[in-house]
């Protein structure tokens, strides 16, 4: 495909495909004149980890800097989460609005790009396993698509260049996190689970009946009691029995 004139500016999500869509780049010889990373301030911290690495490597290809953007707007309140807590609120995805990524994605990228002015054409990392969401937006391109990369062909293009996977990149109080997500949290980061929970707890008391809480048809809280309930009704193996299930340590 033709690169349309003008700067070429990627929307760097922190995510696999965003990170699989630079390396492409490389591996192509087109060299982004600007990529920008719109921060909600409620990224998970393994994201902004591998923000960093993401940096070296940008340096090392002879990218320029990821640049992280943010909303202004005083009413915004800083980040997501200090505006949901503001408004007594929890992210509007929950209702089936995208003002949460209107406000703290798209607005400060838009700002962004309107204020290097001049022609440009904005990359966004939606893969091929994903088409339905690409837009017909004018100056975009969707280069994954156009490469026809899924997540596999993503995640192997990571790997090829020697960066460690990124992992998931979403808030972590995100109402589209699956139980299994919500489920990690809690494990990996007890303590934002509990801002989270925080969260709900005062939107739930605030404004009951709008949704059941952060999980939309149910609260966060009602699926970990229910779970740690169920954890609760089995009883402790009196001894410990190894499994000798194969871990790769035998030839």
């Amino acid at each position: 495909m033709t690169t349309p004139a003008g700067l070429i500016v990627v929307s760097y999500g922190g995510g696999t495909n965003s990170c699989a869509m630079l390396v492409g780049l490389h591996e192509r010889g087109e060299r982004p004149d600007h990529i920008l990373f719109a921060d909600t301030g409620g990224e998970k911290p393994h994201t902004y980890d591998h923000l960093l690495t993401m940096q070296d490597w940008c340096a090392s290809v002879g990218f320029p800097p990821i640049v992280t953007v943010k909303g202004t707007n005083p009413s915004d309140h800083g980040t997501l989460e200090a505006f949901c807590w503001a408004h007594d609120s929890i992210p509007s995805i929950a209702f089936g609005f995208k003002s949460c990524s209107q406000r703290t994605k798209g607005g400060p990228l838009d700002k962004y790009t309107k204020a290097i002015g001049g022609e440009f054409t904005k990359l966004i990392g939606i893969d091929a396993d994903e088409s339905h969401r690409q837009r017909d937006f004018p100056n975009t391109r969707y280069p994954l698509i156009e490469w026809n990369w899924g997540r596999d062909e993503c995640v192997a293009a990571i790997a090829r260049a020697g960066i460690q996977q990124p992992g998931k990149s979403a808030c972590f109080f995100c109402p589209s996190s699956s139980r299994r997500q919500i489920f990690e949290l809690r494990d990996k980061y007890p303590d934002l689970l509990q801002r989270a929970l925080a969260m709900e707890a005062n939107f739930l008391e605030k404004k009951p009946g709008a949704v059941k809480g952060l999980g939309r048809r149910f609260a966060w809280r009602d699926l970990l009691a229910f779970d740690a309930a169920q954890i609760n009704l089995l009883p402790d193996s009196p001894i410990e029995i190894a499994c000798d299930c194969y871990d790769g340590d035998e030839p």
